[in-house]
C-alpha cells in the first residue's frame, strides 16, 4: 500500500476543518499549528549516523513544517523507542536537547517504549507552534502566482550519496544531510504574503506536484533557476542531470511559496545570507508539474521524489532517501 492510498483512506476519518483535508503538513487548532513527524532507521537516517545528529534532525524536520506556516515554536512531545543498552539513546537525547535549546522549543512530554535488541529505531515528535495572522496551506495557489524557493536544494541528497560510498565521509554536504536547518525566520517573514506555502522534504518536484494538486493549478518550473550551492556543484556538477538530481533528492527543508505577482520576498527582512529565487509560475491547467530548461520543455523524470510504500521494503532494506509527506 502506498502513502497516497493511506492518506486517501484517512481522509474519511479526518473530517474536521482543523485537519485541512489532509492536504497540508499541519493541522490548525485554534491559534495553534500542530505537526507530527516520524523518522525510521534505514529509511530516514543511516544506522551509522551519529545518534546526536538523529535527535537534531527529528526536531529540525518538525520545525520545518512550522516554518512553512509562519508559526513560532511553542512546545514538543517526543516518542522514543529504546532498542539497546542505552548509550545510543543518551546521545540521541543530547541531540534533541541541543536542537530544542537552539530554537526555543520546550519539551513538555511524550512516550517511551522498549523494543527487542536490534529492532530498527522508529522515533517521533509532535511540534506545536503559535499561528500568525495567516497560515498558508498548499491549496491557496492561484494561476498567475509566482513560484519562489527559499533555501537551496540537492545538498542533503549529495551528502547521503557520499555516505553511501564511504560511511566515514564528512564535509558540508554530509553535515547538511545530518543536521538540517529549519528556515523559521524566513518562513515567518514570507507567510503573510503567501497564497500557498510548504516545506520541501520529499523532493522539490514531488512536493511541487502536491501543491499543484491541492491548488488545482499547473506549476511550471524553470530548472535553470534552481538555487544550487557551490558545494553541491563541486560534488555533482551543474548540468541538467545534476539539476534533476537536486530536484528529486529530498531532505532539503527549503520553503516553496506561491506568491501574488506583485509580491517580492527578496525585499523582506530575511536573515543575512538567505537564498531566495523565483523558480516558476502557477498556470491554469491540469494539476501537474511542467519543466523547462533553456526555454525548452523537459520530460518529468519517472521518480519525482520519495514516497513511502510497503513495496520499497521487500527484499533488501530500503535506503534512506528523503523524508515524509
Amino acid at each position: 500500500m502506498r502513502e497516497g492510498e493511506v492518506i486517501a483512506r484517512l481522509r474519511r476519518i479526518a473530517t474536521s476543518p482543523e485537519a485541512r483535508g489532509l492536504l497540508d503538513d499541519v493541522a490548525v487548532l485554534g491559534g495553534l499549528v500542530v505537526t507530527h513527524d516520524t523518522i525510521a532507521e534505514g529509511v530516514h537516517f543511516l544506522s551509522s549516523d551519529p545518534a546526536g545528529s538523529v535527535g537534531w534532525k527529528l526536531v529540525a524536520v518538525n520545525l520545518s513544517d512550522l516554518a512553512a506556516k509562519g508559526a513560532s515554536p511553542m512546545a514538543a512531545l517526543l516518542s522514543l523507542t529504546i532498542t539497546s543498552s542505552g548509550k545510543w539513546e543518551v546521545d540521541f537525547l543530547s541531540g534533541i536537547e541541543a536542537a530544542c535549546e537552539s530554537y526555543g522549543l520546550p519539551l513538555i512530554g511524550g512516550d517511551t517504549i522498549a523494543l527487542p535488541d536490534g529492532a530498527p529505531r522508529v522515533l517521533g515528535l509532535t511540534a506545536i507552534g503559535k499561528a500568525g495572522k495567516h497560515v498558508p496551506d498548499r491549496a491557496g495557489g492561484k494561476a498567475g502566482d509566482h513560484l519562489w524557493l527559499i533555501g537551496t536544494i540537492g545538498e542533503a541528497a549529495a551528502g547521503l550519496a557520499q555516505l553511501r560510498k564511504d560511511r566515514h565521509a564528512s564535509g558540508p554536504l554530509v553535515e547538511i544531510y545530518r543536521r538540517p536547518v529549519p528556515l523559521l525566520t524566513a518562513g515567518h517573514a514570507v507567510a503573510p504574503q503567501a497564497n500557498a506555502m510548504m516545506d520541501v522534504s520529499d523532493g522539490l518536484l514531488l512536493d511541487a506536484k502536491r501543491m499543484a494538486e491541492a491548488s488545482r493549478c499547473t506549476l511550471r518550473i524553470d530548472l535553470d533557476t534552481l538555487p544550487l550551492s557551490a558545494a553541491f556543484i563541486e560534488a555533482q556538477g551543474d548540468d541538467l542531470k545534476s539539476r534533476l538530481f537536486a530536484a528529486t533528492g529530498g531532505d532539503d527543508y527549503a520553503l516553496l511559496a506561491a506568491l501574488p505577482p506583485h509580491a517580492d520576498p527578496s525585499t523582506l527582512s530575511l536573515p543575512e545570507g538567505t537564498t531566495i529565487e523565483r523558480i516558476g509560475t502557477l498556470e491554469s491547467g491540469p494539476p501537474t508539474v511542467r519543466l523547462i530548461s533553456e526555454g525548452k520543455p523537459v520530460a518529468l523524470p519517472e521518480r519525482l521524489g520519495f514516497e513511502h510504500s510497503h513495496d520499497q521494503h521487500r527484499g533488501s532494506s530500503a535506503p534512506p532517501v528523503a523524508h515524509r509527506h
